[in-house]
């Protein structure tokens, strides 16, 4: 077998069999069980608590949670725009990069306030040290902040019925302390043994093998790069992200980004089932998750180690596969997973340029981001779930006549709604997004690197990567200017907080209704069968939704192949 899918293979393994026992760490830390960690974090967090006069053990409601989450979110965007728009002003700039204009500043705030980081600037050239510190801080909480909500999700089906679904900045510190913060230094560590840059010095001289004096750009790169892929935020230190030597040097820390970056994700799955004692349901949500990752996965390593059908055709070796934009020292099928791994958990960081890849393999990466509800991003892909289980569950008790109910508790009128609101905002910011911009080619044309169907391609994109707070991009788009940084971060904050509103409301009305027990009419929401019908569920609305669209852009450009 190929060693480039031997390594694919060992890298998800891996991480299957560490996902089980962090998931259940990861279930006894909302539960406010002993962990091994406590002696080293119970410090930490009392002195953060008395600091602030936060009270961790006062219980919040659902909307007690959301106005806590918007509130801190608010104060972030304002330090991030006074940080990013006086960065000559400030210390630890030794290259003198300037200060952001305040539409970018904007659009780089919001994008890395709401876990995406869809970066319209360059890291080497657009921002300071102290401008990648800060956004590493947000790297941090933003990841918090989703995992925090997932949690009241957590604790509302724990609870039989109730109103009090636990502390949100109890649950936001923790995520922080206790599973970000140590799953980074490790990862920190191999990277700087594997010789990613960790300095405040400016740029090195160095004269390359041809004798020419050049410029290499460093930084702080080995504390940035865990928590982008820890986090799922993506965010490139470097502007070529994961593809640039010093950000991905080796073959081992790309499969340590990869796993990064799944890790938490997966592991979230299975910290459900520990949480609410229901392992078999967490079990079904990880195979509907796994099955539409491999179907999205599988044949994007397969195109891409294929190649180009056109250069095959010039009689030129298309043996390595589609190497276009991608970096030889990774090869075409370790960069085919990684484009379905990074925008099927909605991290976004790259090892090459999407924009390269084969027709069908963008339509799969544009897919993942579409239905952003396979893994998704640390907290944020179960919220997203649970949008399409309300929906099974209700077109399920309808097919048996009966008034659908789950986790014991009835899905009526209200839940519904809001479920349905959530699930239609999401193509409604991609497509109204991409209408707008193809309506007008005065603020559009010039920034399209290709005309015709990639050119489509590449404005879908930068939407649905805004939307599903992805942060990739098709990056033959001049994405920074003002139409651009102004739109995407409209749909980047509807994008990110709508979702996340949504399922902690839903999750907080069912709690407080009263609990039904189980009987021979329950329908069993933790069988193989009620897996098939969510996925059927996630199939059919990212069909009618999306494919019209995608008719368009990547699978027109595929025909035109041949």
């Amino acid at each position: 077998m190929n060693t480039e899918i031997l390594g694919i293979i060992a890298m998800f393994g891996v991480t299957l069999l560490l996902a089980i026992p962090l998931g259940k760490y990861i279930a006894k830390v909302y539960a406010g069980e002993r962990t091994f960690l406590d002696p080293v974090f119970n410090p930490i967090e009392r002195l953060f608590y008395k600091v602030s006069g936060i009270n961790p053990d006062n219980e919040m409601n659902w909307k007690q949670h959301l106005v806590a989450l918007l509130t801190i979110n608010l104060l972030w965007f304002l330090m991030s725009m006074g940080i990013l728009m006086n960065m000559e002003s400030l210390p630890l700039n030794p290259d003198g990069n300037p200060n952001q204009s305040a539409d970018l500043a904007f659009n780089t705030t919001i994008s890395f306030l709401v876990n995406c980081n869809l970066q319209h600037y360059s890291g080497e050239t657009g921002i300071s040290y102290l401008g990648q510190i800060w956004l590493m801080f947000l790297q941090f909480v933003t990841a918090g902040v989703g995992m925090a909500a997932a949690v009241v999700l957590f604790k509302a089906f724990r609870e039989k019925s109730t109103t009090q679904l636990g502390n949100f900045y109890n649950y936001f510190l923790k995520s922080c302390t206790r599973i970000l913060l140590p799953i980074s230094l490790i990862l920190a560590a191999i990277f700087v043994f594997e010789g990613m840059p960790m300095t405040f010095e400016g740029k090195d001289t160095l004269t390359n093998l041809q004798g020419d004096t050049i410029e290499v750009s460093r930084g702080p790169v080995a504390a940035f790069v865990p928590i982008k892929h820890v986090g799922t935020n993506g965010g490139g230190f470097f502007g070529a992200n994961g593809a640039h030597p010093l950000e991905n040097p080796t073959y081992l820390t790309n499969m340590v980004e990869m796993f990064g970056q799944f890790i938490i994700p997966m592991a979230m799955v299975f910290a459900f089932g520990f949480f609410i004692r229901r392992k078999k349901f967490a079990w079904m949500m990880f195979g509907v998750m796994t099955v539409g990752f491999l179907l999205l996965a599988i044949p994007n390593i397969n195109m891409e180690m294929n190649g180009n059908p056109a250069i095959t055709q010039m009689g030129i070796d298309n043996s390595l596969g589609a190497m276009e934009g991608k970096e030889i020292r990774l090869g075409a099928a370790a960069s085919g997973f990684w484009s379905i791994v990074t925008t099927v958990i909605s991290t976004g960081s790259i090892n090459s340029m999407h924009d390269s890849s084969m027709p069908l393999s963008g339509m799969n990466e544009l897919l993942a981001m579409m239905i952003n509800a396979f893994y998704g991003g640390v907290g944020a892909g179960i919220l997203n779930f649970l949008i399409f289980i309300i929906l099974a569950v209700f077109i399920s008790g309808l097919m048996v006549g009966r008034t659908p109910e789950f986790m014991g508790k009835k899905i009526e009128a209200r839940e519904m709604k809001i479920a349905m609101i959530i699930a239609l905002a999401h193509p409604f910011l991609i497509l109204v997004g991409t209408a707008l911009a193809a309506a007008l080619p005065q603020y559009t044309s010039a920034t399209l690197a290709n005309p015709g169907f990639h050119g489509f391609s590449e404005m879908l994109y930068e939407y649905t990567s805004s939307a599903a707070n992805n942060g990739s991009g098709f990056e033959g788009l001049g994405d920074n200017t003002v139409f651009w940084n102004i739109s995407t971060g409209i749909v980047l904050l509807l994008g990110r907080f709508l979702p996340i509103i949504g399922p902690v409301a839903i999750a907080g009305l069912l709690a407080e209704k009263k609990f039904i027990p189980e009987s021979s009419g329950t329908l069993k929401t933790d069988t193989s069968t009620f897996g098939l019908m969510v996925f059927a569920v996630i199939a059919i609305i990212a069909a009618l939704a999306f494919f019209p669209a995608l008719a368009l852009g990547p699978i027109a450009e595929y025909f035109s192949l041949y």
